[in-house]
């Protein structure tokens, strides 16, 4: 409940909100909304709903996870791991945060390795070649990328990639959209 009282709280200052005036858009008591924020009364989820609706939040604001405002991704905290339909290893580079737009990742793919299906998807897909050498097919064109080349296409287009390298590839990729919130 302690997280819920503080959110109330920092609802109210982002939004300039005096207890005054969240109590005569909730309908409750300025005492009794102290006593919420400071942690000292028991809140119904009548009285939840009111506080929310007066913010224009859904309830569930109160009850998710506190996002991570760590915004850098430490070496130590980036976890290989790999994708069901494919033999790639991916590491997410990123943290959540609200309305994040972009989804970066390091992908490393193995020498002679080549995706089964093309793939298409809303949203876009940025990738830098850091180490060997890549060929996408997208849209039906071929584009061979050596480190140091880059690609940027609508993932609407049906794409594919393959490592035609006897050398592992390491590519830097940036999709949209979001795929792990």
């Amino acid at each position: 409940m302690e997280e819920i009282f503080q959110k109330i709280k920092q609802l109210r200052f982002e939004q300039g909100m005096t207890l005054k005036e969240l109590s005569e858009k909730t309908d409750l008591s300025v005492s009794f909304l102290s006593q919420i924020e400071r942690g000292t009364s028991s809140l119904a989820i009548t009285s939840l709903k009111k506080i929310a609706d007066a913010f224009g939040v859904k309830m569930i604001h109160f009850f998710e996870e506190t996002e991570n405002l760590n915004y850098a991704v430490k070496k130590q905290d980036q976890k290989p791991f790999k994708i069901e339909s494919s033999d790639s290893t991916y590491v997410r580079l990123s943290n959540n945060f609200t309305d994040r737009k972009i989804e970066p990742f390091l992908v490393t793919i193995k020498p002679h390795q080549k995706e089964n299906e093309p793939f298409k998807h809303p949203g876009e897909e940025f990738y830098y070649v850091l180490k060997g050498a890549v060929l996408f097919t997208v849209d039906q064109t071929e584009y061979y990328l050596r480190e140091g080349e880059a690609i940027h296409f609508p993932s609407s287009l049906p794409h594919i990639w393959e490592n035609p390298t006897n050398q592992e590839t390491i590519l830097l990729s940036v999709i949209t959209p979001v795929i792990f919130n």
